[in-house]
């Protein structure tokens, strides 16, 4: 794919339930993935909810990894949103993965004035790290009917990502910052 064709994300929960959707642009691709672009304004929608994003953000999509990293540019309530999720998987200019409830998000240091609510309810702090939905995954591995081994490939998948993050390895070592340029680069009229 060429930087920048326009690209969309469909995003399912288990079972083909519809979730996120949302359109970008394909950046290009380093040693780490494929990264997509998202302007600041790029419409987003679920059943039941939509919203027009605050920042601009770019997202790695990593062969056969169960996560899809998303990395915020500054001025919302956090700066790394990682969706653990199926591998993502090209269907020509649509990119689609399955949602698994996990998340592993890093707080934004500072944090801005507007905040998203659970991280200022459970006493969270700007730069924390932590996993979210956790809750959720389990009671969907129910509800849902989650085969064992996708239950497994989420878990490790988060587990290693929280470490990574903490660590502050590659790709999470400001690697998604190049991409924030050329997403500018593409979409600047």
């Amino acid at each position: 794919m060429e930087p920048g064709t326009a690209i969309r994300c469909e995003m399912t929960k288990w079972g083909d339930r519809p979730h996120w959707r949302f359109d970008g642009v394909y950046l290009g691709a380093d040693e780490h993935g494929e990264w997509l672009g998202f302007p600041a304004g790029t419409h987003n929608r679920r059943p039941g909810y939509e919203f027009h994003s605050e920042v601009a953000c770019v997202t790695l999509v990593q062969p056969d990894r169960w996560h899809l990293p998303t990395f915020q540019a500054p001025g919302i309530w956090c700066d790394l949103y990682v969706d653990v999720a199926s591998p993502a998987t090209w269907d020509g200019d649509v990119l689609r993965a399955v949602d698994l409830d996990l998340d592993v998000i890093r707080l934004s240091d500072p944090l801005p004035e507007k905040v998203y609510s659970a991280a200022v309810g459970s006493g969270r702090v700007a730069g924390e790290i932590f996993v979210d939905d956790e809750d959720e995954f389990a009671e969907h591995q129910v509800a849902f009917g989650y085969p064992a081994h996708v239950v497994e490939a989420a878990q490790a998948s988060c587990d290693e990502l929280l470490a990574a993050v903490r660590a502050g390895l590659p790709p999470y070592d400001g690697t998604h910052e190049r991409w924030f340029v050329e997403l500018s680069r593409l979409t600047s009229v």
